[in-house]
């Protein structure tokens, strides 16, 4: 491809991203990797090339654009290269009229970005949720330490506070090696692991993970069980769910029950352990507002509605989560938002509607506190964002 072409590669993907973004449709890394399955003729730096392309420019257009084209001319401001190659020729972009209007810069949709300034997340946070995700891994404690990971990825580093986590470089093939196929490694996040970490599990503990999903954390909690105890991994996504049980076998846990729940009727399959579990983790869905390192194009599908639904998903997923924990039991809650509202305010509302339960203190070593809880960021932990709280119940 020339790099023109490349260009307009980057456009005709924006223009269904867009698209998807405004209808709820596939994500963006979906929407690509569909694109180049129907041109074989684009080689792997054509493929690389058009990617940077495509998230330089969803990363920079903080509202929705009208449509790729001008999603690309916004680039273009800060790319006067790509400009020149606005030239009309065979397979390249059409040369810019006098009169098109290019996509603003921006960090969010305003009425996010002003969310997200009134849960006190700076300018230079809100900066820092638009780079580029490293590459993290935990060491699967259960079958390796981390330092026989290394000696297999010696351009590895160790993840500060969290004991398992490596950092691989940038496009490092992890999914490939034989140390992920072996259950020796998982793909988790420096800041996933540390809210993981929070809540501080023992071997032979009750556990009860409500919101599952393919069971990153649920892996995480087992491993550091060492596979001793009981945990019910439960979610509503059956797709999602089913990803779980094979990701077990392949890291040697053997402690997990999956249960697919019914949505608004979770309850009914969970009769059978109310108040029995020593703890509870809710990793409750979000906004996703910390996760736009890897998806920047969730904030253009978020609306004050959705996030209002979502803000009453949280409270009665709280409230479910509640139920299910013995007397002197704890329940640890995480979002992977640095929103008030879906953070610091939910807890703040779960304490004031319940009697009998306490915030307690997170010692992770890093984090800024919020509210009754902790909040980690890209910007000042090197993280996806996060808010995690521990909640105790009386005895």
């Amino acid at each position: 491809m020339t790099p023109g072409a490349r260009v307009q590669a980057a456009i005709e993907i924006l223009d269904q991203v867009i698209t998807a973004a405004r209808e709820g449709g596939a994500a963006a890394d979906t929407l690509a990797q569909r694109y180049f399955a129907t041109r074989r003729y684009a080689g792997s730096k054509d493929r690389r090339a058009v990617r940077e392309l495509l998230y330089d420019a969803i990363r920079r257009a903080g509202e929705l654009p009208a449509s790729g084209r001008a999603a690309m001319l916004g680039l273009t401001e800060d790319r006067p290269d790509i400009a020149a190659l606005f030239d009309g020729e065979p397979h390249a972009p059409a040369p810019i009229g006098q009169d098109e209007t290019p996509a603003p810069a921006g960090t969010a949709p305003g009425w996010l970005a002003d969310r997200l300034t009134q849960s006190g997340v700076d300018a230079a946070t809100q900066a820092a949720l638009l780079g580029r995700a490293p590459l993290d891994i935990r060491v699967n404690r259960l079958k390796a330490s981390r330092d026989d990971v290394m000696a297999a990825w010696p351009d590895a580093e160790p993840l500060p506070h969290a004991p398992d986590g490596l950092r691989l470089p940038t496009g490092a093939a992890i999914e490939n090696s034989a140390e992920y196929a072996q259950g020796l490694v998982e793909v988790q996040d420096h800041g996933s692991q540390l809210v993981s970490l929070a809540a501080a599990v023992s071997p032979g503990a009750n556990v009860i993970d409500l919101c599952a999903g393919g069971g990153g954390k649920t892996l995480a909690l087992a491993a550091a069980m060492e596979d001793h105890g009981h945990i019910i991994a439960t979610d509503t996504d059956r797709g999602r769910l089913q990803r779980l049980p094979p990701r077990a076998g392949r890291a040697g846990v053997s402690i997990v029950e999956t249960r697919l729940l019914d949505p608004g009727r979770e309850a009914a399959a969970l009769g059978d352990v109310v108040g029995a579990a020593d703890l509870v983790l809710i990793d409750a869905p979000c906004s996703g507002t910390g996760t736009w390192r890897r998806n920047p194009e969730a904030r253009w599908r978020l609306t004050p509605e959705r996030l209002a639904r979502l803000v009453a998903l949280q409270a009665r997923l709280l409230d479910l989560g509640a139920s299910l924990v013995r007397p002197g039991g704890t329940l640890t809650y995480i979002v992977c938002s640095l929103l008030d509202e879906e953070g610091a305010d939910r807890i703040a509302d779960f304490l004031s509607r319940h009697d009998g339960w306490k915030a307690e203190t997170i010692d992770l070593a890093v984090g800024t506190p919020r509210g009754a809880g902790l909040r980690l960021d890209p910007y000042r932990d090197s993280t996806d964002g996060f808010f995690v709280a521990k909640l105790g119940r009386s005895c």
